[in-house]
């Protein structure tokens, strides 16, 4: 879909297997080179989120159902840290760079995710469950590879795409143990320009979303 200039908002969508939405994530351009996208979300930026379709979070309900309940999409926003995220098309992760409320960075995430190619507002990729955790020293460890198995086993991964995807795990693994690239230090000291306003998911990605809300209420 070609490059987006920097200071353009861009949504980065998280598909299911089915192709259905599961999440869409609004990130604010810093760069693209129409591969590799690095895009900043600020901590209480609104998001299209997702809850099973009984009103319960991913979390509370118990491991064998997280995968068999069906989902909906919900407004919901980033919470916890902001965000700085490094997303490349040919990649089966993206590199999350975690600051704190007063700009500190606190380490990197492994999202790890099959990618899906670009659309119109942005990168489209599907959530891989198994995760990396990267602390700010280079030491790193897996994160939810239970909850990958539970996915494999409802259908919702194959096990070749969990091999692939712990794969991608153990090479950005490697590459923090290093110290090399994106872990070499490169963006942590980034900051948003100040009074940069929090980027927005197009009104015409919400109607499904409201109409969810209009169910709920």
């Amino acid at each position: 879909m070609g490059a987006h200039a920097v200071g353009e908002d861009v949504v980065l969508t998280f598909v299911r297997p089915d192709g259905s939405v599961g999440q869409r994530h609004p990130l604010r351009v810093v760069a693209d080179d129409g591969t590799r996208l690095l895009g900043w979300l600020p901590v209480g930026t609104p998001i299209v989120g997702s809850r099973l379709v009984d009103g319960r979070t991913l979390r509370e309900a118990p491991l064998a159902e997280r995968f068999r309940v069906p989902r909906v999409p919900v407004h919901d926003v980033w919470r916890g840290t902001s965000t700085l995220r490094l997303v490349d098309d040919e990649r089966w992760s993206s590199v999350w760079w975690f600051f704190a409320g007063d700009g500190t960075f606190t380490g990197w995430y492994v999202n790890l995710e099959i990618p899906c190619g670009r659309d119109a507002h942005g990168p489209v990729r599907i959530d891989g469950v198994v995760d990396v955790v990267v602390e700010p020293d280079g030491t790193w460890r897996w994160k939810d590879l239970d909850e990958a198995a539970a996915a494999v086993e409802a259908g919702r991964l194959t096990q070749t795409q969990l091999e692939r995807l712990r794969d991608e795990g153990r090479r950005c693994g490697e590459l923090a143990e290093r110290g090399a690239y994106p872990f070499d230090g490169t963006w942590t000291d980034f900051r948003p320009e100040p009074g940069t306003p929090a980027p927005r998911v197009p009104a015409a990605l919400l109607r499904d979303v409201e109409l969810v809300r209009d169910v709920e209420t």
